[in-house]
Formats: structure tokens, C-alpha cells, sequence
């Protein structure tokens, strides 16, 4: 480490046209860059940050909570030195501000570290607490926030603009839990909670605002707990905290602590040593869309990222008609062959991939292995390939007969393999006489059911594997296998590394993996992620007749703040599959609804899968009309997210949402889920990437000229009526 003792020092990297500059006035030190200005409060320890869209951050700090000396903050500290030098990595180049925090009682030394890009907007933050001269004491945390505004430090967050929002995320994708727009109501009380590995606060009108989320995922779950002021736009407290663990509780609302946080049923496991680290931070400010990618990209940049060759799949889901377990014996398995008949037909939809006949639920045991590969020979001769699902780290068994279950392809029994909660009892990851225990993904038992499910997969030759139920491998535990791992996501990672390597090696490459229920870090492991939980294709969760969560409403609202993951963090999302008539036992679906659920799934840059009952006509005859449209199945062969003008906003049911997606031919969606209104939405031909020339509007499945934009206007609008929604494409008329 070294100090600067220049009143200031200006960097002028060949590499980019942006100077970065250090200056130096009495204890501040500040480094300058293209958006932003950090300054460290070399007598307080404490930072501000000023964005040049306005947002600031005043007297943010840094903590570590020891378990034998307690908290300690960077402020507790008597000394405080900021030094700067420059860095390279893979992510880019810039300045490397360090301050070093030390004397206290404790002797622990806090680092924090910030890396502040010259080709990037955006910050890398993280603390290492350094117990002694850090070879010889240890310490032992599960708590460490490397970025952290409290009212005690009298620490602020602003956010300029007149509708200011907070994001509230939940940890996975499970119980149909909603994201939040948190909003400030004059005359209501503050508003709080936690936000879970991401968040952004932001202007509802400009997408002005800031991004903050983890970039490391493989030992702490990192929650941000948040406090809002009584002023529009301010926030009081906010941490980025490393180590939260958050149990269900049935009596609050879902998404106000209910089941939106990380279903834990112990406390979050320690790391230890004589140094602990945490998660590195993101930060950056500007326009929250273009930050969200920076921030996909940053994920993928220093976690990895699958990349998936050839056309996207396309693919049948048998969940859609014979339910999870196909017990029921409604079409499972005798008229599977019917269903692969009519699929052959489609020529449109068997154009760019070989369809894949996926079959849920299959390591329930209740079909064979050489009745599913009788049925793989079958399809293959239609062009189709088979996919597999299974749960790789929780096993459905009835309660009262756990310690006569046995763990498939393993010599152990279920109750040697199980997570323990905090009082040593197996973890019900979900509850009921037909309930479902997490298994340990450090188990060696959990590895060689890994291997049977996988040879499973192989010998009926599987192309396409759906996981499912995967958060019970990332719950905190007071017993593991491997004593080495010390969390929940450490446990997890460690699994889902081990998934994938042995899927590659036993499957092969060519495998296309999709995450159902999940956390959506660490995301290197699969191709696809469902975007929400189960989708019914009903129009709104309160359709009468239907049930009151996945409707296409609900999952769109959810997928508008997350488009950005398609490209960055997965080749592919999943908005799960679309049905011509109904799911399961639920009514009737109409046309329209059928058209809405397609443009969503459109429009969150979804791999296109498909859950009908083809043996009836109906829904054949709609297949013929919407998945053999040539029009979509080209753009599902290639999907691409699009990104949003308006998103979804509060806990109404209706929303009204528009996205557009750049190109030769820019298409633009536009969706108003309410039942009474209609929605007029207003385009900046500069925002799409348009040029000034004229443009005809033409209704995307049809092809058929819906309108016209000007060579000179600068704006054109697009009505929706109550109930529907539009896929247009805007094409160049000259």
C-alpha cells in the first residue's frame, strides 16, 4: 500500500479517451471519474458518492459482526488511511481506491477496497476484516457488509425525480412470490424490508437511478435491508449485507417477509480464518436498464456463463396435462405417442431444432426406464428427442415413512443424507403428510443419486434436463457431510458444480439445462431459468374459475424488472410453457389469452414450450394457428429479451406494460392487463433506434399493415384496449 502526497494526481489512461482523477484536500481524498466521485473522510473513515444523475450517497461505512468481540464498524476505528493505485483485470481498468481502517480494541483491521472503472460506469466494492497481522489469530463472522448507510452515521441515499421507486426482489423464484416497487406515499408511514442478492432504486419515469447487488456467490446469501424516509426519494438505512437467513412466516404477507426471503430454518453458517471477505459489491448509477446488463454481465464476467450452440429448443412438457407426478394416469404414459404424432406436423415448429418431449417428475419412479427409452426410440424416428426431470438435492416421501426411504442408487437411507435445522431435526423444505426434505449436495449419497438420475437420463437419450426444487440444497444447515463447507450456498454451489460436471460428463455437452424453482445465483450452471414460478396462462391471477397466482399478468409484472438476466446471466430465460386450452384442471383458456401468454414469453426472451392435451381438437387446431405460426417460431428459434419503456408498478392487477426490441425490423409489445381501461403508450422513435425515415406498423403474427410512422414525427402512439395486448413490428417502408 502507498499514500499519494501530490494535492493531486491525474491519471490519463491511453486506453481510454476519460480521465480519472485523485485529489487531495486536508483529510478528504477524492477519485473522480466519468459519473461518478467517491470521497473518503480520512478523520471519520466514512464515504460519499455523488452520480451525475444525481443520486448521492452521504456517510456510508463498511462492518463486520465478530462473534466474540461483536460489531465493528469502520467508523469504530481510530485510524484511517486511503491510498490509491491503478488496476487492470478482466473487467476493465481504472483506479483502485483502498482505505484501511485500524485501532480498536478488537484488533481487527478493516480493508475496503473500490474499483472504479474508466470503460465502465460501474464500482466493485468489498471489505476483508483482518484479525491481528492476519497469520496467526482468527476470527469467526456471519455477518459483514461491505457497504452499509445507517442512521447512526447519519448516512442518507437520495434519489432525484418525482416517482421514485425501491425494488424488492425475492431470494427465488418459488410460492409465486411477487416483486415489489416500493413507493414513497406522502402522509403514509416509512416503508422497509429486505431485498435479497440485488436491488435498484430508481425514477418510475426516466429509469434514472442506481444499482446495487453481489457479485459473489459461493458462500454468503446476501440481503439488503432497507429503511425509507419521510422525504420522497430518501432513504434512511440501507445495508449490503452478507450472511442473512431468513425464515418463512405465515403471518405476514408474502411479500412482506412471509416466503420472499431464503426459507431458512437455521442461522447462516460462519466463515472463518485470519481474514474474512466479503461479497463483491456492485454499484453503478445512470439508466437502471442499461446498469441491470452491466450488472448481468459483470455476474457472468467473474462466475461464468453457459453459452448454448444452435437454435434454441423448442419443447412439450407433459406437466401441463398429466400434473407433477402423472399418478393420474390421464394420458401417461399410452398416448404420449399421439401427442409426438401431432407435434410432428407442425412444420413451423420442428423447422429449426428437434422438438423435445419433456416427461416431469420421471425420478418419482413411476415410470420405467425401459418403457421412457421404448417411447426415445419412437420419437426419434419423428425427429423429436426426449428430455428428463428430476430434483437433485430434495426427495418427496410421506412423513411417517422417512426412515424406511432409501436414497436411489445409493446404500443410503433418506434420514443419513438430510439438512438439519437449528435444533438437529430434518429440514421439511416443504411441509405436509406428502412432504419433501432437503438433502445434503455435500452427501455423497446426493452425488450417486445424482449419477442414477443422470445414467437415467442417458439411457432413454435425453437432450434437454429440467431441475427442479433446488433451493433446498442452498438452506443453512447445523450438519453436513463435508464439515469443510460452511453454508448454505457454499453447499450449493458445491452441488451444482458437481451437477453439471457430471451431466457433462455422463450426457455430454449437447444437454440443455433449465432451472425451475431456484435461487437465481449462482447462475453459471444451467442455459434457462424459470423467470417465476408455474405459469397457468390465465389472464390475471383473479380470473373467476382459475387459481389466484400464475397468470400471465403475474408472471410479466415479475419478468419486466428481470428481462436483462436473457443474455447475460442465461443464453435463454424460461417463462415456463403456454397451453391451447387449459393446464391440468383449470378452465378453458381464450384465443386472446393464448396470444397475450405468447408475446410475454416473447417479450422476456423465453425458450418456447408448450403444455396442451393435443389429443383434443381445440387445441390442436390452435396449434396450428400459434405454434406453427412462421412468424414466431423464427423468433423463438433465436429469442431475445426485450427491453422495457414501461414496467410493472404496485400490487394493482392492472398493469400496463411496453417493451421493444432493436433491430432491422424493431418489435415493439404493449400489454394492459386491465379490465376496463384502455392503454394509449407514446414511442420516442430515437429511444427504439430508429432512423427518420417511414416505418409501417404490422401486426406480428399476421404480417398484415396496422399503420404507418411519419419520416418526421419524432413520437407515434399505439392503443391496446381493455384486456389485450399487441405485437408489432416496425419495418422500413422506403
Amino acid at each position: 500500500m502507498w499514500l499519494f502526497t501530490l494535492a493531486s494526481v491525474l491519471y490519463c489512461f491511453p486506453f481510454a479517451s476519460l480521465a480519472q482523477q485523485v485529489d487531495r484536500s486536508g483529510d478528504a481524498l477524492m477519485v473522480r471519474s466519468e459519473g461518478s466521485a467517491i470521497t473518503v473522510n480520512q478523520k471519520t473513515g466514512r464515504l460519499d458518492f455523488k452520480f451525475g444523475n444525481g443520486v448521492t450517497i452521504d456517510n456510508a461505512i463498511a462492518y463486520v459482526r465478530e462473534l466474540s468481540s461483536g460489531y465493528l464498524a469502520t467508523t469504530d476505528c481510530q485510524l484511517h488511511q486511503a491510498s490509491t493505485d491503478t488496476f487492470s483485470n478482466a473487467a476493465g481498468k481504472g483506479i483502485r481506491l483502498t482505505i484501511r481502517h485500524s485501532g480498536n480494541a478488537a484488533r481487527i483491521t478493516l480493508l475496503q477496497q473500490l474499483l472504479i472503472y474508466t470503460d465502465h460506469p460501474y464500482i466493485f466494492a468489498n471489505l476483508t476484516a483482518i484479525k491481528g497481522d492476519g497469520t496467526d489469530e482468527e476470527m469467526e463472522t456471519r455477518e459483514i457488509c461491505a457497504l452499509a448507510v445507517l442512521p447512526k452515521e447519519k448516512a442518507l441515499l437520495v434519489q432525484p425525480g418525482a416517482e421514485p421507486r425501491l425494488l424488492d426482489v425475492p431470494f427465488d423464484n418459488d410460492n409465486w412470490t411477487h416483486i415489489l416497487e416500493r413507493r414513497w406515499d406522502p402522509g403514509k408511514p416509512a416503508f422497509n424490508g429486505i431485498t435479497y442478492e440485488f436491488s435498484s432504486v430508481y425514477d418510475n419515469n426516466s429509469f434514472s437511478g442506481i444499482v446495487f447487488g453481489s457479485l459473489s456467490h459461493d458462500f454468503w446469501k446476501t440481503g439488503i435491508a432497507y429503511h425509507s424516509g419521510k422525504t420522497t426519494g430518501q432513504v434512511d438505512s440501507l445495508s449490503v449485507t452478507d450472511g442473512v437467513a431468513t425464515p418463512d412466516n405465515s403471518a405476514l404477507r408474502p411479500e412482506y417477509g412471509g416466503n420472499d426471503g431464503t426459507h431458512d430454518h437455521a442461522v447462516h453458517g460462519t466463515a472463518k480464518g485470519p481474514s474474512v471477505h466479503s461479497s463483491v459489491i456492485f454499484l453503478a448509477a445512470g439508466d437502471v436498464r442499461k446498469i441491470f446488463i452491466d450488472y448481468g454481465n459483470a455476474n457472468a464476467l467473474l462466475n461464468g456463463r453457459l453459452d448454448w450452440k444452435g437454435a434454441a429448443p423448442f419443447y412439450w412438457n407433459s406437466f401441463g396435462v398429466e400434473g407433477v407426478l402423472g399418478y393420474e394416469g390421464k394420458m401417461m404414459p399410452r398416448d404420449i405417442p399421439k401427442i409426438s404424432d401431432f407435434i410432428a406436423t407442425l412444420d413451423q415448429f420442428n423447422k429449426y431444432s428437434r422438438p423435445v418431449m419433456s416427461i416431469d417428475s420421471y425420478d418419482q419412479g413411476i415410470y420405467t426406464t425401459s418403457l421412457l427409452a421404448s417411447f426415445g426410440k419412437y420419437i426419434d424416428k419423428k425427429k423429436q428427442d426426449l428430455g428428463f426431470y428430476f430434483i437433485p438435492f430434495a426427495m418427496w416421501t410421506w412423513r411417517n415413512n422417512t426412515a424406511n426411504t432409501k436414497i436411489q442408487g445409493s446404500d443410503y437411507n433418506l434420514s443419513d443424507a438430510l439438512l438439519s435445522d437449528d435444533h438437529g431435526n430434518p429440514i421439511w423444505y416443504k411441509e405436509g403428510d406428502w412432504g419433501c426434505l432437503a438433502m445434503d449436495p455435500t452427501h455423497p449419497a446426493v452425488r450417486q443419486y445424482v449419477i442414477y438420475q443422470l445414467k437415467k437420463a442417458k439411457e432413454i437419450g435425453a437432450k434437454f434436463l429440467k431441475i427442479d426444487f433446488l433451493t433446498a440444497g442452498a438452506l443453512e444447515s447445523t450438519r453436513r457431510y463435508n464439515s469443510s463447507v460452511r453454508s448454505g450456498l457454499q453447499a450449493y454451489n458445491y452441488g451444482m458444480n458437481m451437477l453439471k460436471s457430471l451431466a457433462d460428463s455422463i450426457l455430454g455437452k449437447d444437454v440443455f439445462i433449465t432451472e425451475a424453482i431456484s435461487p437465481m445465483f449462482p447462475s453459471q450452471y444451467a442455459h434457462g431459468r424459470f423467470v417465476s414460478t408455474d405459469v397457468y396462462s390465465h389472464f390475471r391471477d383473479d380470473r373467476p374459475g382459475f387459481p389466484h397466482y400464475g397468470s400471465t399478468e403475474a408472471s410479466l409484472a415479475s419478468g419486466s424488472h428481470l428481462w436483462w438476466v436473457q443474455g447475460t446471466l442465461w443464453p435463454y430465460t424460461n417463462l415456463d410453457v403456454a397451453v391451447m386450452k387449459n393446464f391440468q384442471k383449470n378452465p378453458d383458456l381464450t384465443e386472446k389469452d393464448i396470444q397475450v401468454r405468447l408475446y410475454a414469453m416473447m417479450s422476456m426472451g423465453s425458450i418456447l414450450g408448450d403444455g396442451s392435451d393435443y389429443r383434443n381438437k381445440l387445441a390442436a387446431d390452435r396449434a396450428a394457428v400459434y405454434l406453427n405460426n412462421k412468424y414466431l417460431c423464427a423468433f423463438f428459434s433465436a429469442p431475445k429479451a426485450f427491453t422495457p419503456v414501461k414496467v410493472a408498478d404496485g400490487e394493482s392487477l392492472d398493469q400496463q406494460m411496453a417493451f421493444f426490441l432493436p433491430g432491422k425490423e424493431v418489435l415493439i409489445s404493449q400489454f394492459n392487463f386491465s379490465n376496463s381501461a384502455g392503454y394509449d403508450q407514446i414511442w420516442k422513435k430515437k429511444e427504439l433506434g430508429l432512423t427518420n425515415t417511414s416505418y409501417l406498423i404490422k401486426d406480428f403474427l399476421t404480417d398484415q399493415t396496422v399503420g404507418k410512422i411519419e419520416s418526421g414525427q419524432e413520437t407515434f402512439s399505439t392503443s391496446v384496449p381493455a384486456a389485450d395486448a399487441r405485437m408489432l413490428k416496425l419495418v422500413p417502408s422506403n
